[in-house]
């Protein structure tokens, strides 16, 4: 059966997420309406960041999945959010020119403190807090990299600070040859941060219903007729497909691709350095290993990413590759690393820039789409949903050219 998007595996085994409590989402099985202002195609965390933007606004919304919510990559997501992109302002001022590299960096950041707000007006409890991030040197940038790093992030007025080797090593025992400390990020829960936006989408008049696969979209006088692999047709205005690393065969191209990674979490109240509980942990390396910690202080490491679409799917690989995190996690924080507790897998997007692509899909009338995120999904989520309910609204965001479906 022809689909719409590209139908896959997202991960394997399941995450520390899917054992916790308050992720669960009550759901339609069935269509109350088959006509709505905006139809948003995914229930995981980009779907209900884009349903609570279009909040108040007088609109109809309609959330659909072909699967429960939250059952795709968002479950997967190690949820380290972060303002810092997986290519380095340097090297995107390169890429892109100084100006939009800058404006990039600092919707990233601002996407990050507003995420922060709204997790707090609306009292959704998913372990969100606030965290410093530490940025090690490693084989892809070395010390010299990193002081041009702080130097572009400066001038693009973005606080960051170059720790020196003998710095690194006296307040965190790690010996690199340089760090950068920054503040603008967070941790989450992401399977409950996802389901507090969803209950609040709902709360609010956005039914979700699951089960629902769509297979063709066509434009009648105006607006979208979308087909339903049972046959069903949903008229709607404005169509955004938040389908994550399923990405639409529309926008598929060259400087878009599939890739592999690997994550374990420890057991609850495994010894750590005590600075952890306060940091995201990252290298510059490839593949680059990171991590963190959660409230009732397991450590959550990931990384080995490979490019294959499908290499996540080997069991014997996650075995292999959560030995290699712990061993690797050991050596820098020179503390042994016990039997994770969970391991999974799952494939996720990336674009030769480390950007996501948001915004109109070329040659689609009033659809929209979000993909391509890398290593920084919930941030990305946070920035689709304002760029896209601005034009959905009617408003110009300064903003919507920089992530362009290229």
């Amino acid at each position: 059966m022809h689909t719409l998007t590209r139908k896959r595996d997202l991960r394997k085994a399941e995450p520390l997420w899917a054992d916790t409590p308050r992720h669960a989402v009550r759901t339609q099985r069935r269509l109350a309406t088959h006509d709505v202002d905006v139809l948003i195609v995914g229930a995981g965390i980009s779907g209900a960041l884009m349903a609570n933007a279009l909040i108040g606004h007088n609109l109809s919304v309609l959330i659909v999945d072909r699967r429960k919510p939250i059952r795709g990559s968002s479950m997967a997501s190690t949820a380290m959010i972060q303002h810092e992109i997986d290519v380095p302002l340097h090297q995107l001022n390169r890429l892109r020119g100084t100006a939009d590299a800058a404006r990039i960096w600092q919707r990233s950041a601002t996407a990050v403190e507003h995420l922060a707000s709204l997790v707090t007006a609306l009292q959704i409890d998913c372990q969100f807090q606030r965290k410093n991030t530490l940025y090690l040197s490693g084989s892809s940038f070395g010390a010299r990299a990193l002081q041009a790093e702080v130097e572009a992030r400066e001038a693009a007025s973005l606080t960051a600070t170059l720790l020196p080797r003998v710095e690194l090593r006296a307040r965190f025992d790690i010996d690199r040859t340089a760090a950068i400390e920054t503040t603008v990020s967070a941790s989450a829960n992401p399977a409950q941060l996802t389901a507090g936006f969803l209950r609040h989408a709902q709360a609010n008049g956005v039914p979700i219903v699951e089960t629902i696969e769509i297979t063709d979209i066509r434009e009648v006088e105006g607006r979208n007729a979308v087909a339903t692999s049972d046959g069903r047709i949903i008229v709607a205005t404005h169509v955004v497909f938040c389908t994550g690393y399923e990405f639409l065969d529309a926008v598929a191209n060259k400087n878009h691709a599939i890739v592999s990674t690997w994550a374990m979490a420890t057991r609850p109240r495994h010894p750590r350095p005590e600075w952890l509980d306060d940091y995201l942990v990252w290298e510059a390396a490839d593949p680059y290993l990171y991590f963190r910690s959660t409230r009732d202080g397991r450590i959550i490491v990931g990384g080995e990413d490979e490019k294959s679409e499908d290499a996540f799917e080997d069991p014997a690989k996650l075995k292999a590759k959560s030995d290699t995190l712990r061993q690797k996690l050991s050596d820098l924080i020179g503390m042994k690393i016990g039997e994770p507790d969970y391991r999974w897998a799952a494939a996720f997007g990336i674009t030769t820039q480390g950007l996501p692509m948001i915004g109109h899909v070329p040659g689609m009338r009033n659809t929209f789409a979000t993909m391509g995120y890398g290593g920084n999904g919930i941030t990305f989520s946070q920035i689709a949903a304002e760029l896209i309910s601005s034009s959905i609204l009617g408003h110009a965001d300064p903003d919507a050219s920089l992530f362009p479906f290229v």
